[in-house]
């Protein structure tokens, strides 16, 4: 019984899990990151320990090189002055020194191979892995912008699908101002009603009347000849008809007389 809840309560949180890592992949890739990081550290600590190994190989050829050059020489002087046997103890010593030398020699070689190898090793599994850290980062990207896309395209659509339908906003504003238009319109027809116009026409006589009667004023008191009035297309035929107008008679200022 406890192992199925423990199972099911596994299953939740991977699922938990799962969904956090479905919407941060740049943090599952900076995490990469980081424990690429960490493990780069590692092997670097591991190959400077091989190369501290060969650094000693390299030294211990060195000095037994070294050995060799000196109990070959002291070899060859005992054997000429006749010291046989001390020229014989030299002589194993020497043997048993190449034997080493050329172990050393051989493990050398080897180490030196393998630490180029590791570091190959090392190159090529960083670069694979940056390799697909960038290859990922673009396919965010490339996915972040085709979700731009296709949002903006559902925009788009659902713009498309619901202006211009009835019973919408912009319907319902249109509808709303072309009433509004109508009735200002109404009013205004209304109000032109009720102006009274006899009215208005008598004050427009009134006014002409009293603009010709200081104009005829003007004229006689400067002996000036009043103009014919205007005529219209319509009142042609009544001017005809009408007799000629007597010439007033000039007076400029005071009399002559004087």
């Amino acid at each position: 019984m406890f192992r199925r809840l423990a199972n099911l309560f596994r299953g939740f949180m991977s699922l938990f899990v799962s969904g956090i890592e479905k919407a941060n992949p740049r943090a599952l890739i900076e995490a990469e990151k980081e424990n690429l990081r960490h493990q780069i550290g590692r092997f670097n600590e591991s190959l400077a320990n091989h190369a501290a190994f060969v650094e000693r190989l390299m030294r211990q050829t060195k000095t037994q090189e070294k050995q060799e050059s000196e109990l070959a020489a002291k070899t060859a002087a005992h054997l000429k002055l006749g010291h046989r046997q001390v020229a014989g103890q030299y002589a194993l010593q020497l043997k048993n020194l190449r034997e080493q030398l050329e172990e050393n020699r051989s493990q050398l070689e080897a180490a030196e191979v393998t630490y180029k190898k590791l570091v190959k090793a090392r190159d090529v599994s960083v670069r694979e892995a940056q390799q697909k850290i960038d290859a990922l980062k673009r396919m965010i990207s490339e996915a972040e912008m085709l979700e731009a896309q296709a949002e903006l395209q559902e925009m788009a659509q659902g713009m498309i699908t619901s202006i211009g339908g009835s019973g919408d906003t912009l319907a319902r504003v249109e509808e709303y101002l072309t009433e509004r238009r109508d009735h200002a319109a109404g009013r205004a027809r209304v109000a032109a009603g009720a102006v009274d116009t006899n009215q208005v026409d008598l004050m427009e006589a009134e006014q002409e009347a009293l603009g010709d009667q200081a104009l005829a004023e003007f004229a006689s008191a400067y002996g000036l000849d009043m103009p014919a009035p205007e005529v219209t297309a319509d009142a042609s035929s009544d001017v005809a008809a009408a007799p000629p107008v007597a010439a007033p008679i000039k007076d400029m200022g005071p009399s002559g007389n004087a």
